[in-house]
């Protein structure tokens, strides 16, 4: 079909959401309970996301809760975990027990993304002022006079959507394509020196109960429970190492990962068949030089981009949805969107995201980096620091929740709670 040929269709919304992944969906859950028209695109048509991050910290899941989504996700299937734990050989050297944190959010949670992404879905679609544009990718911004006033969205060559939007979030993750059409810079830094290989197994009646890494020499593999059944399994290796590693094929890794892990041994052996079975993960931090502009923030991963290690990534990106929620909220009350009243967000945030960063160096350097009798003498030493004393119990609650948990502002959940909010 010819450009000319072209379905135009012109839509007008208070909020556009670039991207259906955790942070956009729940912001724009948020909005929608506080009156506010969202217009949520989405390239993808299915939620094929088996290899995205899937643990919750008790500070994301505190947000869902709140949302009334939490019980719904788990429903559709998920996993229990009590702790997290790093093992070398038949030795625990670190155990972090979230048991110790208050109930009910006293776990980690295993939830696959399209079981989240599902129900928050479902949830939006029962609300008014929400129209869905699955399978549309981004392709152009609109400005007026320097202030970001919507997007062009495309469907598969047939469809051209123009949305007339107050503020345009970008929520499209690590790549994000928002961001690039902004003119903003990723800002990324490889400040890990491991790339991790992601793959499941299937693993009935052998759960873990726990996230655990274990160490073997220079190796270390996350091992995980999953839904339905399954052992999620993280191989870390030198960054950029990948092509030299999988030379020899599948046979060299599964000898290689049956030495690491031999309680799943059998496993790996029967499972892994070929490459294919593998998912390589690029792993950098980012963060954006500015996560706003007149009419637009970036959310999420658009904004600051994060390790695997301490499952922080869906947890922050969820609780920045929680704060941007009332900026954007009194934003289109004042009828004022300019990044002077945006900014707010990124100056809320931005600290939290640099301290995770800062942190996610400590945790790589201290269990997946090598170093001799010392390096191992000092792991063992903040190893028990954190098992055995007060000061462990504090530590846990920081990786669980951050400095301070990040509460949903359901105040504003009420019809007409912006009454000024209207298309730009």
């Amino acid at each position: 079909m010819a450009r000319s040929e072209w379905r135009d269709t012109t839509v007008h919304t208070d909020v556009l959401v670039v991207g259906a992944g955790p942070a956009g969906l729940a912001l724009t859950l948020m909005l929608l309970r506080s009156g506010v028209r969202v217009t949520l695109a989405e390239r993808s048509t299915a939620f094929r996301r088996d290899f995205h991050g899937e643990i919750l910290q008790p500070g994301g899941q505190l947000v869902l809760d709140q949302l009334g989504v939490l019980e719904g996700a788990e429903r559709r299937g998920a996993h229990t975990l009590e702790g997290f734990q790093v093992v070398q050989g038949h030795r625990t050297l670190l155990d972090i027990d979230y048991r110790r944190l208050p109930a009910p959010h006293d776990r980690l949670l295993a939830l696959p993304q399209p079981h989240l992404l599902a129900e928050l879905l479902a949830t939006c679609a029962r609300l008014p002022g929400f129209t869905y544009l699955d399978g549309h990718r981004v392709s152009a911004l609109t400005e007026d006079d320097g202030r970001c006033t919507g997007a062009v969205v495309t469907r598969l060559g047939t469809r051209r959507v123009r949305v007339r939007a107050s503020v345009v979030v970008g929520a499209d993750g690590r790549f994000s394509k928002t961001r690039k059409l902004a003119g903003i810079d990723a800002g990324r830094t490889d400040v890990f020196d491991q790339d991790v290989v992601w793959f499941t197994v299937p693993a009935p009646g052998r759960a873990t109960g726990r996230v655990r890494i274990h160490r073997a020499g220079a190796a270390a593999v996350l091992v995980h429970d999953t839904h339905p059944d399954r052992l999620r399994i993280g191989w870390t290796l030198p960054h950029g190492s990948y092509n030299r590693v999988t030379a020899e094929g599948i046979a060299g890794i599964k000898r290689d990962l049956a030495a690491a892990l031999p309680a799943h041994a059998d496993l790996l052996h029967e499972h892994l068949t070929g490459l294919g079975d593998l998912s390589l993960l690029d792993v950098f931090a980012a963060n954006a030089p500015t996560w706003t502009r007149d009419g637009l923030v970036l959310l999420g991963d658009a904004a600051h981009t994060h390790g695997p290690l301490g499952a922080q990534g869906i947890n922050l990106a969820l609780q920045d949805a929680a704060v941007l929620h009332p900026v954007l909220v009194a934003a289109l009350a004042a009828g004022d969107v300019r990044r002077a009243r945006l900014v707010a967000f990124e100056q809320a945030r931005r600290p939290v995201a640099e301290a995770v960063t800062r942190m996610q160096r400590v945790q790589a350097k201290a269990f997946f980096g090598t170093g001799g009798r010392a390096a191992a003498f000092l792991r063992a030493r903040a190893a028990a620091v954190v098992t055995r004393t007060p000061v462990g119990a504090r530590i846990t609650s920081r990786i669980a929740y951050g400095r301070t948990p990040v509460q949903v502002h359901t105040d504003l959940f009420t019809a007409g709670a912006v009454p000024g909010a209207r298309a730009a």
